[in-house]
């Protein structure tokens, strides 16, 4: 395998290798897909399929548990036995079907679809990231600006889908946004093959060898029987399936990774172990972040003035402030961590990742005190989810878009698909706590008619979340200097 040498130059923002751009657009348009239907699924399910909140929120959570629980394997099929680049086309075909057949689904068949895309995400989100660490050796400076702007390709994604997904349902039915999702996929292969010259060069071992077609008959019959394992899991009466389901792999995940890390040096070892602890961080912060499209959206539904600079609006739309802000701040942090980091000023990514929990410990704290400053109707200002959201992204751009850069430079590279499906089992993981935690916050409908009481139980809610999340941040902040100690050592 020939990789591509990033060097080291002056401006690193404009100067990434040629597949970074290729890569860059094939997860928007993927990301755009999976977000026109993530932003609107919640809603689906109580306003088309008569779910309450509670179980909503709770299939919602198994719903992401699953997304992200099959991408080890994903990883894995990408760096032992597909390859990357193949594996990615197939999770992108794969993904199509499942959106299209969620537009021309009704209540019988709608978990068919969802276990059709829970497979297709599983085989293509680790590729991608994986594929993209093979761009740059692992002392290149430009590695953390680089995930940095990578991670801004998926919000740009989810920002333009999270306006256009919530305006066709009201619109046109939900069957129009399903097809949305749909169409950026067809964008995301067609873009590939027009462009896959460029990464011609680069890719894992599986990439180089030749396919058979048995192997390739035996993976696709694999790819049909998961999807219908998890439509199985997907009904209501089954949720403690999935979640058993979701910690065997974790389990097995486990496994696999302390037995890779046996085989390393010492040196490696530890690298790996703060890599480890790093993820389990991440699981607090993707549980907080599973609140956007189930807690926080209902809130914003519920409580929120709906009316934003002088315009009626979706209160779904809101959840578009997330890659708002995520847009606006990921080129200032890519320009910062360069700058810093060439200045020896930069912090470690261990401190980023205690600062970016710190933020979002005071996004949901700063929740708590709208309800001071709402009308007598229950109803508080817009300002208060943009202020929230604001942090919140902020700690994400610090945490989650850091993951991948993390995984990439403390990480062997012959199993880096495979621990990169590790990072997204962590959202998986979090997918089943982050609905528990939002299911706190599910109102009946005699509460959704009284605002005031709402606007309690959501605001106190997102209160005591605050406080717990600094709690952790400090616990994080005290545990800093012993992971860096790790990380530095020769």
């Amino acid at each position: 395998m020939q990789k591509v040498i990033a060097k080291n130059e002056k401006s690193f923002m404009f100067t990434q290798p040629k597949p970074f751009y290729l890569i860059f657009f094939i997860e928007f348009w993927e990301r755009f897909g999976f977000y026109a239907t993530q932003g609107i699924l919640a809603k689906f399910f109580v306003v088309s399929l008569g779910f309450s909140q509670e179980k909503s929120f709770a299939t919602f959570g198994a719903f992401s548990a699953l997304v992200y629980g099959l991408v080890v394997a994903g990883g894995y099929l990408g760096d032992k036995i597909l390859g990357t680049k193949r594996t990615i086309v197939l999770g992108t075909i794969v993904l199509f079907i499942g959106y299209f057949m969620m537009a021309f689904s009704n209540s019988r068949t709608i978990f068919i679809a969802l276990g059709v895309i829970c497979t297709g995400n599983g085989l293509f989100k680790a590729n991608p990231s994986s594929l993209l660490s093979k761009c740059y050796e692992k002392n290149d400076i430009r590695i953390q600006g680089a995930f940095t702007l990578y991670y801004m390709s998926i919000n740009i994604g989810s920002f333009i889908a999270l306006i256009l997904s919530p305006t066709l349902a009201s619109h046109f039915g939900w069957n129009k946004s399903f097809m949305l999702s749909g169409l950026g996929l067809v964008i995301a292969l067609g873009n590939y093959l027009l462009m896959k010259n460029t990464i011609s060069n680069i890719g894992s071992k599986g990439d180089f060898s030749k396919l058979h077609l048995k192997k390739l008959i035996i993976i696709i019959v694999a790819i049909i029987g998961v999807s219908f394992l998890c439509e199985f899991f997907f009904f209501l009466q089954h949720l403690i399936i999935a979640h058993t389901f979701l910690w065997i792999v974790t389990g097995l995940t486990l496994l696999c990774f302390f037995r890779e890390m046996v085989k390393e040096v010492a040196i490696n070892r530890k690298k790996m172990l703060v890599a480890l602890v790093l993820m389990i961080e991440a699981i607090i912060f993707f549980t907080l972040y599973q609140q956007m499209p189930t807690s926080l959206n209902f809130f914003a539904i519920s409580n929120v003035n709906h009316n934003f600079f002088g315009t009626n609006i979706d209160p779904q739309i809101f959840q578009s402030l997330n890659p708002f802000w995520i847009i606006v701040l990921s080129p200032l942090f890519a320009f910062l961590y360069g700058k810093y980091k060439k200045e020896g000023k930069d912090l470690a990514v261990t401190s980023k990742f205690a600062l970016g929990m710190t933020l979002c410990g005071i996004s949901f704290t700063l929740l708590y005190f709208a309800k001071f400053f709402s009308n007598s109707d229950g109803i508080v200002s817009a300002g208060w989810v943009v202020g929230s959201y604001f942090f919140q992204s902020a700690g994400e751009l610090l945490i989650s878009a850091l993951g991948v850069a993390m995984v990439a430079e403390l990480v062997p590279e012959r199993i880096m698909g495979f621990i990169m499906g590790m990072w997204f089992l962590t959202t998986a993981i979090a997918g089943v706590t982050g609905g528990i935690l939002a299911s706190f916050m599910a109102i009946s409908k005699s509460e959704v008619m009284d605002k005031v009481q709402s606007l309690n139980i959501y605001t106190n809610t997102f209160g005591e979340i605050g406080i717990i999340t600094l709690i952790i941040s400090i616990i994080m902040w005290s545990f800093v200097s012993k992971l860096n100690k790790y990380i530095c050592e020769k």
